[in-house]
C-alpha cells in the first residue's frame, strides 16, 4: 500500500488531485477556536462560527470532487462555549489544551501558552450567542453539508471514558464528541459485515438477530403467533452508534490525536480493500497509519510542516521497511511510502 503526504492548504492541494480518486473521506478539521497551530491559513480562528462554517463548507466542496460517487466521509468535530476574547479554556477539554508546540524537538522551550484573541476569539458579538452559550458546532457544520447535498446517514458518539478534567460546577463534565457519517449518494459502499459487534446475550434485545420464516412460533393452542417471533440469535449483531473509545497518549508534540481504535471502523466499513482513504487535515497522519494497517492507501493533507513531518516519522515506525520516493509539485514535498514486496510478505 501507499501512504502520499501532501503539505499545503488543504482548499487549494484538493484542486491539483484527480476527480473521484478516493473512495472514502476520514477527517477531524481544528476546531473553533481552541488552539493557534501557528501557521498563516489556517483553520479554526475565525471571528465567528459562521465564518469557520463557510471555511469548512468550502473544503468540503473540494472534497466532494475528489470523493467516488459511492465515497463516504465520516467527520469527526468537537463543541465550544461561546466566551470573551482572549479566554483560553471554554472549550470542552479545559484550560490544559491552551498550549501551542513551537516546533523542534530538542527545544526545551518549544511549548508557548496560546493565550490571547488570535487564540480565543470573541464568539458572542454579531453571533446571536450569549455568554456560556453552548455553540452547537458540530451539529450546525452537519446542517451546513446537508444543505450543500451530503447525505447525512448518521450521527455517531465518540465517549471517551477518560476525558479531559473541566473546572466547572454549574453543568455535567464533557465527555463525548460527534462522528458523522455523510454520502455522497443516497446509495454508497457501506461494509456492514467488516464491522460487525460481538453478541452480547442470547436474546434479541440485546443481540444481533435475523428472521427466519421457518420459525413461526406458536401459542398453547398450536396457534401460529405470525412474524413477532420468528428470529434467530446470530453471533454477531450490527455496530452501534456510540463508541467507547479512550484518549489515547501521543508522545509527540500535537494535541488533537486521532485514537487508532476510533477511525477502524470508519475505515474497515468506508472503503474497500486496497482502496484509497483521504485526511485533508492530516495532522499526525494516525489516518494514514490505520489505513496501511487494513491493507487501504491514504493521501494526507498537511498545512503544517512540522505536523507533516511528524505524521511521514510515525507512519515510518509504524512500517519500518517502507522506502521513500522523492518529489516535487509546486514547491510543495510530495513524499510516498511504498512498501516493499518482501514486507508485505511477512505480514501475510
Amino acid at each position: 500500500m501507499s501512504v502520499t503526504i501532501l503539505r499545503g492548504d488543504c482548499r487549494e492541494v484538493l484542486r491539483e488531485l484527480p476527480a473521484e480518486s478516493v473512495h472514502c473521506v476520514v477527517t477531524s478539521p481544528p476546531y473553533w477556536g481552541l488552539r493557534d497551530y501557528g501557521v498563516a491559513g489556517q483553520i479554526g480562528l475565525e471571528a465567528s462560527y459562521l465564518d469557520y462554517i463557510a471555511a469548512l463548507a468550502d473544503v468540503f466542496a473540494a472534497v466532494w470532487r475528489v470523493l467516488e460517487l459511492s465515497g463516504t466521509l465520516w467527520l469527526n468535530l468537537g463543541d465550544c462555549y461561546a466566551t470573551g476574547a482572549g479566554k483560553v479554556g471554554e472549550c470542552p477539554g479545559g484550560s490544559a489544551q491552551g498550549e501551542r508546540w513551537r516546533g523542534g524537538h530538542e527545544d526545551k522551550h518549544r511549548y508557548a501558552k496560546a493565550m490571547g484573541p488570535n487564540t480565543q476569539p470573541n464568539r458572542m458579538p454579531q453571533t446571536g450567542l450569549k455568554p456560556k452559550d453552548l455553540v452547537g458546532i458540530p451539529w450546525r457544520v452537519a446542517f451546513a453539508l446537508q444543505e450543500a447535498g451530503w447525505w447525512l446517514r448518521k450521527d455517531i458518539i465518540w465517549h471517551k471514558p477518560n476525558p479531559m478534567p473541566e473546572n466547572v460546577s454549574d453543568r455535567p463534565t464533557s465527555c463525548h464528541e460527534h462522528i458523522f457519517l455523510f454520502a455522497k449518494a443516497e446509495r454508497y459502499f457501506y461494509d456492514f459485515e467488516a464491522v460487525k459487534e460481538q453478541a452480547i446475550s442470547d436474546h434479541p434485545s440485546g443481540n444481533g438477530f435475523k428472521r427466519d420464516a421457518r420459525l413461526t412460533f406458536q401459542n398453547s393452542f398450536g396457534e401460529g403467533r405470525g412474524n413477532s417471533m420468528q428470529w434467530q440469535v446470530t453471533e454477531h449483531r450490527n455496530m452501534r452508534d456510540v463508541w467507547t473509545v479512550p484518549v489515547r497518549p501521543f508522545n509527540d508534540a500535537h494535541f488533537a490525536t486521532f485514537p487508532p481504535e476510533l477511525i477502524e471502523p470508519c475505515i474497515k466499513a468506508g472503503c474497500p480493500k486496497e482502496g484509497t482513504v483521504l485526511d485533508p487535515f492530516g495532522g499526525a497522519g494516525t489516518t494514514g497509519m490505520v489505513a496501511d494497517r487494513l491493507g487501504r492507501n491514504a493521501i494526507l493533507i498537511e498545512l503544517n510542516p512540522d505536523y507533516a513531518d511528524m505524521a511521514e516519522r510515525r507512519i515510518r515506525n509504524d512500517a519500518p521497511l517502507f522506502a521513500e520516493v522523492g518529489a516535487t509539485r509546486s514547491g510543495r514535498a510530495d513524499r510516498r511510502c511504498h512498501r516493499s514486496l518482501r514486507h508485505e510478505a511477512e505480514r501475510d
